[in-house]
This record gives structure tokens, sequence and C-alpha cells, in this order.
């Protein structure tokens, strides 16, 4: 049974991922709270686990916004992404079996099928799987706990920054070519020319989330609520 904080928490975050809440927006709890149905615990509860996550960002006795990363934070996370990420594809491209190569091809489809229908939201979610199943199918425990904290913010980078959707799903299918022939330096060489692909244009974006004040932002009472 899902109970209050959970489902909070789900929630909140699957809002933040999609750019319901955008970067820079003021999170007020009260307000939460009255939206969702709930008391203001699994609200402050569920504020405190995306600030763990880096979803949000909590000024203190001001307030929590929804983290503007910043152009610094994102070259941070794709630095990680390039060291980590071309490991994981190096892993699964030596120990991948016909199960886990199945699972990363049916990912695969739903990317392209998502694509076709221009779907953003399910481009997202296919493609941020397809990382996160790279990932699994490296076999490697400790690189898979590592990476877990990160899927978040990879979606909702995916979700953030549209990039060519055709582009994104050629280049995964370069990648599984490369991991279902047990090419591991292949499979290494073509995730991170597609991670750096990405760098320059998420960290333009990163430029515009942070034009925000976080504690300016958090002096008035009243939530953003557009763009």
């Amino acid at each position: 049974m899902v109970t209050a904080r959970q489902a909070v928490y789900a929630t909140l975050k699957e809002r933040i991922i999609e750019g319901d809440l955008h970067p820079g927006q003021r999170l007020i709890e009260r307000d939460l709270a009255a939206e969702l149905q709930v008391s203001r615990v699994p609200v402050r509860e569920a504020l405190g686990r995306l600030e763990a996550e880096r979803l949000v960002v909590l000024v203190p006795r001001q307030g929590v916004l929804v983290r503007p990363f910043t152009p610094a934070d994102v070259e941070d996370f794709f630095d990680v992404r390039e060291s980590l990420e071309v490991l994981a594809a190096r892993l699964a491209a030596r120990r991948a079996g016909p199960d886990g190569l199945i699972a990363l091809r049916a990912v695969l489809d739903q990317a392209d099928e998502a694509t076709r229908r221009r779907d953003a939201r399910a481009i997202a979610l296919a493609n941020a799987a397809f990382h996160t199943t790279v990932v699994t199918l490296s076999a490697n425990a400790l690189l898979i706990d590592m990476m877990r904290p990160l899927e978040a913010r990879l979606r909702w980078l995916f979700r953030l920054t549209h990039d060519d959707p055709e582009q994104q799903c050629a280049e995964h299918h370069e990648l599984y070519e490369a991991i279902a022939a047990h090419d591991d330096a292949g499979a290494g060489e073509r995730i991170l020319r597609h991670i750096r692909a990405g760098r320059a244009r998420s960290v333009e974006l990163a430029a515009t989330w942070t034009a925000v004040d976080p504690v300016a932002a958090t002096r008035t009472r009243r939530r953003r609520t557009t763009a």
C-alpha cells in the first residue's frame, strides 16, 4: 500500500522531472499540502528527500526552490556521466546475455515508437530507461548503486533539453549494435560521443535556469506559477 508520504514524494518528483514545477520555482509547504490534500508533514518529508537528490534546494530560514542547475552543476553532471556511463557501456558489451539484449532492444523500440508519435514525455522516459538499462547490463553492483541517484536528473535533462529525438534514437541504435556485438571499445566510444553531443546544449540552457536568485526568490510568500 502506498503511504501518503510516498505518494507526495512521487508526485512532486514527477512534476519536477516533467517541468510542471520549473527550475527556480518556489515550493510552499502549505500550498502543496492544500493542493495534494494532505498534511504538511508528508510534504516536508518529500521535500527533504528531493533535496537529498538535488532536485530542490533549501535556503535556510527562507524556503525551498526547484533546484536551478547552474552551468557548473551541469558540467559536473556530464563529467560524471562521461566516466561512469562509458564504463557501464563497456561492461555491458562484455557481459550482456541474450535476455539483457532483448530488454535493451525493447526499450529502444519504445523510444522509436515515442519518437514517431512526437510524444515528448514518452521520449524522455524511454531514452532515460535506455541509459538505465545499459547500466543494469554492466552487472556491476557498485556502479549500479552509484548511478541510481542520477537517474532522476538524467530524465529531467532529457525532458528539459528537447534534443533532436531522431538523432538521439540513431545514436542509441549505434550503441545497441556495439553492445550486441560485444564490442566493448566501440560501445565506450559511441556512448562517450553521445554524451558529449548533449553537453553544450544543456550547459547553454542551464544559464537561463539560473537567472533567478534563490535567496531573493524565497523572500516572497507567493509561489511562481508560470515559466
